[in-house]
This record gives C-alpha cells, structure tokens and sequence, in this order.
C-alpha cells in the first residue's frame, strides 16, 4: 500500500487545536458533530486512490449481497496506513470522556480507559481482533442503508466518517444522513451538510437524552442517501475491532 503524506502539522497537532468544546455540546445535543476540515484536500485524494489498491485489506464487502444497499466498502488490515492509525489514536483521547459519561447516564457500567492501545487489548483478550477501520466507495445509483456498527461484545460509543470526496465536483446525492429513534415518538432525521476533509463524529447505537424524568436513551441509526452522478469515497474511522 502507497505511503500517504501527511501535512507538516501532524495529526494530533490539528486534532488538537479543533474546538473541543462545541463539538461535544453538539454531541450531547443531537448525537453528531461536524470536524471542519481535517483532512487536506491533498490528503482526501490520497486515502481515495489507496481503495484500487490489492493490498493493505483485509476484505471487501459488496452492499447488494447482504441487502446493506448498493456500493462497496474494504476494511483495513494491520497495520493501518500511517494517517488512519493516527486519526484513530488522536481522536479517541478527545472522545472518552463524553463517551463515560454516556454510559454513565444510561446506567450502564462499562467504562472506556483514557489509552486507545488499552481499549484495543481489553478488545483482543475479547477476541475481537479484526480491525475495523475501512474505505467506502459508492457511484450512481449507489446508497447505504441505515445501520449501526457493532462487531462484538465491546463497543465504543462513537465513530467517525471523513467524507473524501468533494460534493458537487466528484459527485452529487450522497448525502450522510442520520436518525433517532425516540420512545413513543416520531424518529428524527439529520442530514450532515460535509465539505470535503469534513469529519463527522456520531453515536454508534445509543445516546442519552435529557428528559423530564432524567435521562433516557435514544437509538441511532446512520446511512448514505443515493448518489446522482460521480463517485463518492469515504473513510471510516471505528474504534473498537470485530469479532
């Protein structure tokens, strides 16, 4: 696999320097929050390119065969591509804390160590060794059907997408779409207006929600509407690894 360049500023660096703050106060809001530019254009088209590479998967999945939609994904294999591996270790530390928190408010006991690496191993020990990390790749026609991300036993609670691809110049349509499912209501729908290098950070399968009565939980699913014309790529960015 390519060796992908990465910008003088490293990934921590600009992680880092992001503000924190109104992305986890949109989290709590709605379940999702938008990371302006993360990737450079340069860097989008890298990743993009690695996907008609053979190696560096370790499988790829058609959509239409399992009734997921239309398109294709391919999951990474270990070792990640320098950037991935890096995204993935920077932005955990920046999510672990709302991600306690969470669990915290809807009673569940499951607490999440402040160290990526320690997440990873308390993953393995589980058996949950595949990594998870992967490429998406849609054309016309193309859509993904909503879903969640859960590979086993042990789940972190938020996932990332860095759209790669540049709406209305590599594609048009497509558009990451996201719903809550409330009790005894209407589910919600929100549709995430990304750029290209956009990063969209979302709640794999629950979140709390305050209501009257305290907290209680919402079920969230995440897809992709049809794509009209071009191509679209996207990588995603799960923390915990499958089964």
């Amino acid at each position: 696999m390519s060796a992908i360049t990465v910008a003088p500023r490293s990934v921590e660096g600009r992680i880092a320097t992001l503000d924190w703050p109104a992305a986890l106060a949109s989290l709590d809001a709605q379940g999702s929050a938008i990371l302006p530019a993360l990737l450079s254009p340069e860097e989008c088209r890298a990743v993009a390119a690695l996907y008609a590479q053979e190696g560096g998967f370790r499988s790829r999945v058609v959509m239409g065969r399992h009734g997921f939609g239309r398109g294709e994904y391919r999951y990474f294999a270990y070792p990640l591509p320098d950037l991935v591996a890096d995204l993935r270790a920077a932005l955990y530390p920046q999510l672990v804390d709302i991600a306690n928190r969470w669990n915290s408010q809807m009673g569940i006991a499951v607490r999440y160590p402040d160290d990526h690496a320690a997440f990873l191993e308390r993953c393995h020990v589980a058996g949950q060794t595949r990594p998870t990390p992967l490429l998406l790749q849609y054309q016309a026609g193309d859509y993904n059907c909503l879903h969640q991300d859960l590979y086993g036993e042990h789940v972190f609670p938020l996932q990332v997408a860095v759209l790669l691809s540049e709406p209305g110049v590599d594609f048009t349509g497509g558009e990451f779409v996201l719903t809550e499912q409330r009790p005894r209501m209407q589910s919600r729908v929100e549709v995430a207006p990304l750029r290209q290098g956009d990063a969209l950070v979302f709640a794999v399968h629950h979140r709390p929600v305050q209501g009257t009565r305290g907290s209680y939980r919402v079920n969230l699913r995440h897809g992709v509407s049809q794509v009209r014309s071009g191509r679209r790529h996207t990588l995603g960015v799960i923390f915990h690894d499958a089964l």
